[in-house]
């Protein structure tokens, strides 16, 4: 064979295999639709925006009027270091005709596990702040996964959950709030969700149990389900290097769960990723093209949720 040949059937072989990625690529882009229609109807509970103290993406004014322009129901503003339950009370106001919830992540700057600070919540003006997250930033397990050298706020102490966690999510209970698990470890939140149950929490969520620094194994997310609690799975940045590896792992996840145990959010806000409602759209589309049917995409980026904050 010449060299010349050689180079020829080397280039038809070269141009077969990119018009093939290029199709199959095209196929399952039209197979995941249009984002806007997957955002119709839509609640993402997990959405960071400033103001904060490091550098976000978009307000939570203009957020909400994005979602609100993507047809979307609902978001959860998150501040890892203070209540958005007066934020939603204003965002509200100018963005009307959109649900806008807000809640508490019990880390250091609110005083770590502290009752007050929840009970405070559940009086601001509107009733809107609704989920408390145990610590985030600040959980112990967080710290400790991070290497890091600073103080942290424990949930459990010798397998035990602490007396003040025990007494947050008795007021959990009380009000009808949603308790989340933060950045608390796997067997930490299994403790958590079964204390939960015990004092009769109607409603709980798993933070995104797939992630670190919570890493939950699939046995862990089934027993965190059949104990009541959603599981929350967040999109993230769509694109990336390995984000079609993580979202492999994340739709498989999903199948042994379940969706009917499953929320899906987009855990965004931060600079640099693309905005909150656009993420959460592209990340609906991901899962629809893995293969998850519109029924089980709705029950998990809109049933669920909407029963997670007492949406009818």
């Amino acid at each position: 064979m010449t060299k010349t040949l050689l180079a020829m059937l080397m280039l038809v072989a070269l141009v077969t295999s990119l018009t093939t990625t290029g199709v199959v690529r095209a196929s399952q882009a039209a197979r995941a639709g249009d984002p806007s229609d997957a955002l119709a109807g839509a609640i993402d509970v997990h959405v960071h925006s400033l103001p904060d103290d490091r550098p976000r993406s978009i307000d939570a004014i203009e957020v909400a009027k994005l979602a609100r322009e993507r047809r979307m129901r609902a978001i959860v503003l998150k501040n890892h270091f203070e209540s958005t339950a007066g934020l939603a009370f204003l965002v509200r106001k100018i963005v009307p005709d959109m649900e806008i919830f807000g809640g508490i992540d019990l880390n250091l700057t609110v005083g770590g596990i502290n009752p007050a600070a929840v009970e405070h919540m559940t009086r601001v003006s509107g009733g809107w702040g609704r989920i408390v997250w145990m610590p985030t930033f600040d959980a112990e397990n967080q710290v400790r996964y991070s290497k890091e050298s600073r103080p942290f706020v424990s949930v459990a102490r010798g397998g035990q959950l602490l007396p003040d966690v025990a007494a947050v999510i008795s007021l959990i209970a009380k009000h009808g709030l949603v308790l989340a698990t933060g950045h608390s470890s796997a067997q930490e939140g299994l403790m958590l969700l079964r204390e939960a149950r015990r004092q009769g929490v109607s409603q709980m969520i798993v933070t995104h149990a797939i992630q670190p620094p919570v890493l939950m194994d699939v046995a862990q997310m089934q027993e965190a389900a059949k104990l009541g609690a959603f599981v929350e799975f967040v999109g993230g940045s769509p694109e990336g290097p390995g984000a079609g590896d993580r979202l492999d792992r994340i739709a498989e996840a999903i199948r042994q769960v379940g969706p009917a145990s499953s929320i899906l959010s987009s855990d965004l806000g931060q600079q640099g990723n693309p905005l909150p409602p656009d993420g959460f759209g592209a990340f609906i589309l991901a899962l629809r093209a893995r293969g998850f049917s519109d029924r089980d995409l709705n029950l998990m980026s809109k049933e669920n949720p909407a029963r997670l904050l007492g949406l009818r």
